[in-house]
């Protein structure tokens, strides 16, 4: 894939945040730069999630959030920071 097919993607966990951790680390197959952003509640703890986080970390994904509870773990977005990510991503899913 060359440079100039090469999207910056956004996907926003809200819904479904192992479904959300599984599709970004799966568009980076694509060359597409992904990043992560966390809503509506903290991650639950399952190994699914562990699972989800190691593959994260593999693909060079590093998730952000807007849930104040993930704030010790994860850089906290505000709803201007979240508006700007929105608006710079050639893409925006919603999952």
């Amino acid at each position: 894939m060359s440079a100039s097919n090469e999207k910056t993607l956004l996907v926003l966990a809200r819904h479904d945040h192992t479904e959300a951790m599984r599709v970004a680390a799966g568009l980076t197959i694509f060359g597409h730069q992904v990043d992560l952003v966390f809503m509506t509640g903290p991650v639950a703890d399952t190994p699914e999630n562990a699972a989800n986080a190691e593959l994260l970390e593999l693909t060079g994904i590093a998730p952000q959030t807007t849930v104040a509870a993930m704030a010790d773990d994860l850089p906290l977005l505000d709803a201007a920071a979240l508006a700007l990510a929105m608006t710079n991503a050639d893409i925006v899913l919603s999952i």
